[in-house]
């Protein structure tokens, strides 16, 4: 019954991009031809050379219980990975693999935060940051950017928002939802902020790193005066179009990464092994077996962005990463749409699936209420026609 469940599991939010999703099939299943730009998923299959290590290694009999931090043959591929594409160096003891990016997340935060402690959170922000941080009983604290800023806080902003309770900051480059990357000069002047207070743990998450169309990918551990006290999180859901497989990794202090190996031991034990054997074919490959996806998100970056600047009302700013836009739709506030009363995001957002038969997701989830999130994981004929549908429904 009802009554019988915890505190935590009442006040834990259900992640909104996920809601739309099983929105999106409810409408798919009632017979309406939605069309989805609302989950972070890439539309490609997984490279054959990838599949093929997973059926070798399932011809190889890999099926035993994995170390709880995963593979050695992985975490050297993970090390060399590290140091080929950032130049971080790490020892296998400062790895820990888990079951997605999100376990990492995860991971971290259970180790680390203590009830009360507060996580700086630059908005907009990945939607499960804030309810991870609320269930390891830490404080959530958003600190909100605009399209204007091309949604990158300021170092003023940074130290204007730390307190004697700030315990960690974390952040995406390239992000999800805005596809804003920071430049290594502008990690830069955040970490000369971040260097007055030693405390502060830093949580990178880079899960879109290769899908990066303005140039070189910056890590916050690269720096020297930073290497000691950032979390490297990654995987390979993205890049390499394996959601499903789910597999995440860290690199951190070795302290952290014990900790988390720890935590782990207790909650899944070692990620699955087949997936594993496929990901060190996935990581010593060269970054080049690749490129044709991120060529393609950047084919689409070009369309959406045109054909969103053809309605008015949108105002966007030309993502550098990812396969997100984020347009800020306040324009539409307080008016009312073939019926539908407009006060938010999310009233817009639900719009637009009802009327324009487009699942997006309200710029609430992330953080920033004047937003909503696409998601250019789909092909260019549905980018053509569900734009077109939009500008339909709110002319």
């Amino acid at each position: 019954m009802q009554k019988h469940l915890s505190d935590r599991i009442n006040n834990l939010a259900t992640s909104q991009t996920l809601a739309m999703a099983a929105k999106t099939r409810e409408l798919r299943e009632e017979g309406k031809d939605i069309i989805g730009l609302s989950l972070g998923e890439p539309d490609f299959n997984t490279p054959d050379f990838i599949k093929d290590a997973a059926i070798q290694a399932i011809t190889d009999n890999y099926n035993s219980y994995t170390p709880v931090d995963g593979y050695v043959e992985l975490k050297d591929a993970i090390i060399t990975k590290f140091k080929r594409d950032n130049a971080l160096t790490y020892n296998r003891s400062q790895i820990v693999v888990s079951t997605g990016a999100k376990q990492s997340l995860a991971n971290a935060a259970l180790v680390l935060l203590n009830p009360g402690d507060e996580v700086l959170l630059p908005c907009p922000y990945w939607v499960s940051y804030a309810e991870i941080v609320k269930l390891a009983e830490g404080v959530p604290v958003e600190v909100p950017t605009t399209v204007e800023n091309n949604f990158k806080i300021t170092p003023q902003q940074l130290r204007d928002s730390i307190t004697p309770k700030t315990k960690m900051i974390w952040y995406s480059s390239p992000c999800n939802p805005s596809g804003m990357v920071y430049s290594k000069a502008e990690l830069r002047a955040l970490a000369d902020v971040l260097v007055d207070y030693p405390d502060i743990i830093i949580l990178s998450d880079e899960i879109y790193e290769h899908i990066n169309f303005v140039g070189e990918h910056a890590s916050m551990a690269q720096f020297e005066d930073m290497y000691d006290r950032v979390i490297t999180v990654n995987g390979v859901s993205k890049a390499f179009a394996m959601t499903g497989w789910r597999i995440g990794y860290i690199g951190a202090p070795e302290w952290i990464a014990r900790a988390c190996n720890k935590m782990q031991g207790q909650i899944t034990s070692g990620a699955n092994c087949i997936a594993q054997r496929a990901v060190i074919t996935a990581l010593e490959a060269p970054v080049s077996k690749i490129q044709y996806m991120v060529d393609t998100f950047k084919e689409r970056r070009k369309l959406i962005i045109s054909l969103l600047d053809e309605i008015e009302g949108f105002k966007t700013t030309e993502p550098e990463g990812a396969f997100y836009v984020f347009p800020d739709i306040s324009f539409f506030f307080g008016k009312n749409l073939k019926g539908h009363q407009i006060d938010n995001a999310t009233d817009f957002s639900m719009f637009l699936l009802e009327e324009a038969l487009v699942a997006t997701v309200t710029g609430d989830a992330f953080g920033n209420p004047n937003c909503i999130r696409f998601s250019y994981a789909a092909s260019e004929d549905q980018i053509t026609e569900a734009l077109k549908r939009i500008k339909s429904a709110v002319s």
